[in-house]
């Protein structure tokens, strides 16, 4: 197999399309295409479909994909750990983490400070990306995770928490048990806005009638300081409302289930040095979680 070829064909599975890799590798589009042509009629499948859109992988595609993007990542590594040996660690590192997660904006920004000459690009997204096919180094995700391709380091576990403002309690009272929830307004966070998941609190499942449904955490915080609802907040979405009293918790005898943190990535002998230096500072930077829900990066 050609090596150029199937560099070329990796880098335009990445970026989408043979016209937007041929421009990013500053390589003529005849070229790019070419070279992706004869490794089709070396290999005699057919690896891309080709539209005005764009490009999909094939079947064989994705299974040339999957090892060829290992196979020059390592490649790019072992350039790199023999010209740059002693000197500052340099590369990309390409991230996807979930809306609203303010920890790690932090977390990142840290990480760059130690190691100013890697380039980090975030993806935020609330779905589970497929790493291979759209070049995310590592993903953090919340909730279990079972994918033979891919390795889960779990970091963390917490729970979330229900609150509202000392305002709305004041007005309808404080709640005692789940069923008391039935005369306050309630926010929750949606996926799907047409299914609505219950709560589970402690051993019993209520399902809400909110006055709004949203799948952005930061927006329900704000209606709830505003004293508009009850809403289910990640604890350190809450923690520094509840610290300053904007915010107090209800129902803590009645908790959450945990919900657990991990950071993912493809099954590989060998990740990155970049990939390397960034999972053992994430580890090293969750130091501890507190009782209280808040998580100290």
């Amino acid at each position: 197999m050609d090596l150029k070829a199937a560099q070329m064909f990796v880098a335009a599975v990445r970026a989408g399309s043979l016209s937007a890799a041929a421009a990013k590798t500053r390589t003529p589009l005849a070229t790019f295409s070419r070279n992706v042509r004869q490794l089709e009629m070396e290999l005699g499948v057919q690896l891309l479909e080709r539209s005005a859109r764009g490009i999909k992988l094939t079947d064989a595609g994705m299974q040339l994909y999957e090892h060829a993007s290992r196979g020059i990542d390592a490649l790019v590594e072992g350039e790199l750990a023999v010209t740059s040996r002693g000197q500052a660690l340099k590369g990309r590192l390409r991230l996807s983490i979930p809306p609203s997660f303010e920890p790690w904006w932090e977390l990142l920004a840290s990480f760059q400070r130690e190691h100013p000459d890697i380039q980090v690009a975030v993806y935020t997204t609330e779905r589970a990306v497929d790493l291979s096919t759209e070049g995310i180094d590592v993903a953090l995700r919340i909730g279990p995770v079972v994918h033979e391709s891919l390795v889960a380091k779990q970091l963390l576990r917490y729970r979330h928490v229900l609150v509202a403002s000392p305002g709305l309690v004041q007005r309808f009272g404080i709640p005692t048990n789940p069923d008391d929830l039935l005369a306050l307004p309630s926010g929750i966070w949606v996926r799907d806005p047409n299914a609505h998941r219950p709560w589970r609190l402690g051993e019993r499942e209520f399902e809400p009638t909110p006055i709004l449904a949203v799948n952005d955490y930061l927006h329900l915080r704000q209606r709830a300081i505003h004293g508009d609802i009850v809403a289910e907040l990640p604890p350190f979405l809450a923690a520094e409302a509840l610290r300053d009293g904007r915010l107090v918790p209800l129902l803590p005898d009645h908790p959450f289930p945990e919900q657990q943190v991990s950071l993912l990535y493809q099954r590989q002998q060998h990740p990155s040095r970049v990939v390397r230096a960034y999972l053992e500072y994430c580890q090293r930077a969750v130091v501890r979680y507190i009782g209280s829900g808040e998580v100290k990066l």
